[in-house]
């Protein structure tokens, strides 16, 4: 039997010749990437078609299973994640369009982003006698080539190199280059012979390039080993290459999101997110598979500004969520080949099974890290609940801020801002979240910061610290009197950007580190003049006074329309995970005590009388 997936749409599939046909996996009624693909009446146009089948950020996904919560992985759109999964559906379309005519490429982050991930770089980490889970998956899946994502740097060259070892496919990087003398550091691209019984070979180069925005995140990794040229800039260097080396057809696997933005403002002069623009500029490739940005394009055709050529960029996602399907067809044109038409879909894992051989390969590495995951990594002398952090300073939350705070602190070392007060902003993202009293595992720590969110330091003013804190007080329902309220009379307050109510994610707290930030929230006043008696250290904020504030990249990057913050000079971004940071701080002091970082430093007020909320 063939096996049942579904398309990005969520639309069920066969994946059977008699729905594959001669044009690529039918997508959705109304999907573009449907509309626009060539129908069987018209294979005429054609003589040869090349599948590219593409994944992206997968970041340590195996199995369906999220270590946080011991138990499958869910989220709100029921999405599966995971290698093994994407490994069913590329076996089917490769079964359905001949393995010979199709390639699998990887677009980058594979080697971060779980416990599994982490393990295996922290705990256990691979070496000669250790494999990593993932290059165990990827070669049992049989990859072509990947390129690297920025996550690949996290855990330092001798690591990442280990892992390229144990891949036997290339890990490309075109525009990862020496630091003295320039040259590429990790193969540019592959050259990849096609052979297609009963036609001539194709030709086809692979060119792998990563976002250089790896220079700010990893800086105290790559420093004075590794820099990073533009996308475009290096693509104009090595396209041209490749093809001299006769490449027929010219793929990139490009960890760079299509939309031209990036998160670190103007500390480098190229953008982060550059897919687009390499289509746009560089003449001579046919398709892009885009990664990094972790959405879901099933197939977008981009205008060669040189040539007028159309092309072929696609993005799977994340985490093993979509499976890209590109399908070029190719035309002989003299005594080479040439991309014809081309289409893409993507296809849903939440519709397949894992793959059995790698789900069994894999099962003692999963095991291993689900004991750690349970495993006790220290102590708490109370138990730290996040049930009433919306209504008080607690000190869940206050732990969130210790952390990230120190984190920032340490990374300023040495630069301009090493002496600049440090906040830190933190939301209470869980009311159900508690550090018990006594033994703390790894699980339990989680459970307080349950997003995948990255540490960044951002430099604001103390104008900028109370415009902060007005829009973050907006959360609050305006009240007469000082109560007393339940917590359901005070929050989640509806606004114009949330008709359904402010969710808790969207109220930030913010703590000193070296000494108390305080204020009161008036929420008998309107939005927008909350905020009462804001001081540092005793002494009242004022607007030219200068901080560095730890903060999430959501929050960063614009989540939640918090005022300063897009644009305000990052100082601090090394890509380290919050949740991770957490971690790593319980372990590394052993016993929790709140008596060591909990003040309160915020209230609710009724003019200048405390608030009760029962």
């Amino acid at each position: 039997m063939h096996p049942v997936v579904r398309n990005a749409t969520g639309r069920r599939q066969l994946l059977s010749r008699t729905v594959v046909g001669g044009a690529g996996v039918v997508g959705a009624a109304g999907d573009p990437a449907a509309d626009a693909a060539p129908s069987r009446s018209r294979q005429h146009e054609h003589d040869l078609r090349l599948t590219v089948l593409g994944t992206t950020d997968l970041h340590g996904h195996v199995y369906n299973w999220d270590y946080f919560r011991d138990a499958e992985y869910d989220d709100a759109a029921h999405n599966d994640v995971g290698a093994a999964k994407c490994a069913t559906l590329i076996q089917a379309v490769r079964t359905e369009r001949g393995a010979r005519s199709c390639i699998t490429l990887d677009a980058g982050d594979t080697i971060q982003g779980t416990p599994l991930a982490y393990y295996y770089a922290r705990v256990e980490p691979i070496s000669g006698t250790v494999q990593h889970p993932m290059a165990l998956a990827m070669n049992q899946i049989g990859y072509d080539a990947a390129a690297l994502g920025n996550h690949e740097f996290n855990y330092g060259m001798d690591l990442l190199r280990t892992f390229e070892r144990q891949l036997q496919h290339p890990l490309l990087g075109a525009n990862a280059l020496d630091w003295t003398t320039g040259e590429a550091v990790f193969p540019s691209y592959t050259m990849k012979r096609v052979h297609v019984r009963g036609h001539q070979p194709v030709t086809v180069g692979i060119v792998g390039l990563v976002t250089p925005g790896v220079a700010i995140w990893d800086k105290a990794n790559v420093d004075g080993k590794v820099k990073f040229n533009g996308i475009v800039e290096q693509a104009r260097l090595v396209i041209p290459e490749v093809k001299r080396h006769g490449a027929d057809v010219i793929v990139v696997s490009c960890h760079s999101g299509a939309d031209a933005s990036s998160s670190y403002g103007d500390a480098l002069p190229w953008p982060e997110n550059a897919s687009t623009l390499l289509a746009q500029q560089v003449p001579g490739i046919d398709a892009i598979l885009v990664g990094h940005a972790h959405v879901e394009i099933p197939q977008r055709f981009v205008t060669n500004e040189q040539t007028g050529k159309q092309v072929l960029l696609s993005e799977p996602l994340c985490f093993g969520e979509r499976v890209t399907v590109m399908d070029l067809n190719l035309r002989k044109v003299g005594s080479r080949w040439t991309v014809s038409t081309a289409a893409a879909t993507l296809l849903n894992s939440n519709g397949a099974p894992e793959d059995p051989e790698i789900a069994a390969l894999l099962r003692p590495a999963h095991e291993k890290v689900r004991s750690y995951v349970n495993g006790v990594i220290g102590g708490c002398t109370e138990a730290l609940s996040g049930a009433r952090a919306c209504v008080e300073d607690t000190a869940a939350v206050d732990l969130i801020n210790q952390v990230q705070a120190e984190a920032v602190k340490a990374g300023l070392a040495g630069t301009a801002d090493d002496r600049t007060p440090v906040l830190s902003i933190a939301a209470p993202f869980s009311r159900t979240a508690v550090i018990p009293a006594g033994e703390v595992t790894v699980r339990d720590v989680a459970g307080l910061y349950i997003y995948d969110n990255t540490l960044l330091g951002i430099r604001f003013t103390g104008k900028q610290v109370g415009d902060y804190l007005e829009h973050s007080a907006a959360y609050f329902k305006q009240i007469s009197g000082s109560g007393p309220f339940g917590m359901d009379e005070v929050t989640n307050a509806v606004t114009p950007t949330a008709p359904n109510g402010t969710p808790d994610y969207n109220y930030d707290v913010l703590g000193g580190l070296d000494a108390p930030l305080t204020y009161d929230i008036d929420i008998s006043a309107p939005p927008g003049s909350r905020i009462r008696n804001l001081a540092y250290d005793g002494k009242p904020v004022g607007d030219g006074d200068s901080f560095v504030v730890a903060i999430n990249n959501y929050r960063q990057s614009g989540g939640g329309g918090f005022p300063g913050v897009t644009t305000a000079p990052v100082v601090v971004n090394r890509q380290n995970e919050i949740r991770q940071l957490i971690i790593d701080w319980v372990a590394e002091h052993e016993a929790v005590d709140p008596a060591t970082f909990h003040t309160v430093d915020w209230r609710l007020v009724s003019g200048s009388t405390p608030i009760t909320i029962s």
